[in-house]
């Protein structure tokens, strides 16, 4: 998911100076072959996936649409990161497994909705991946949220 959307390695041949030009887009090839397609094309609306990894460096983080389902799920809060998306976050007495197991409960609800049912597959999906994954370790980390306390009316 290089791009954000679905993607495939392809080999091209170019010419040399042609390559000096794309360097100068991106030093990155397929994106500065990327940068110049959409520049010069019509744009498409890009629908957000349900769920999906978003990396950075080493690591990635799972960026999802906030379903029910999900919210429902015991010690899981989910904290909004811009464009009706957001992180899992787990309670401290929540763990990766739990999560993992609760996810899969929930796909088998019959209270739980075909859209929301395929966030939780996709969720699934990644964590059974990265779960079973010899290149991959899953690693629970802590964010900070700021909560604003109820302010008590004086009388």
């Amino acid at each position: 998911m290089k791009y954000g959307r679905a993607s495939r390695a392809v080999t091209v041949t170019l010419p040399e100076d042609v390559l000096a030009r794309l360097n100068a887009v991106d030093t990155d090839l397929g994106r500065a072959i990327v940068t110049l397609a959409e520049r010069h094309g019509k744009p498409q609306a890009r629908v957000p996936r349900a769920a999906a990894i978003a990396a950075y460096g080493k690591h990635a983080v799972i960026i999802v649409n906030p379903v029910k389902a999900l919210k429902r799920l015991p010690g899981v809060q989910l904290v909004p990161i811009g464009n009706g998306r957001a992180l899992i976050s787990l309670d401290r007495s929540n763990s990766i497994p739990q999560l993992e197991l609760g996810v899969r409960d929930a796909i088998e609800r019959s209270d739980v909705g075909e859209p929301e049912r395929h966030t939780l597959e996709i969720i699934a999906d990644i964590l059974r991946k990265a779960r079973i994954s010899r290149s991959v370790s899953l690693e629970e980390r802590t964010i900070i949220v700021l909560e604003s306390k109820r302010q008590r009316r004086r009388s």
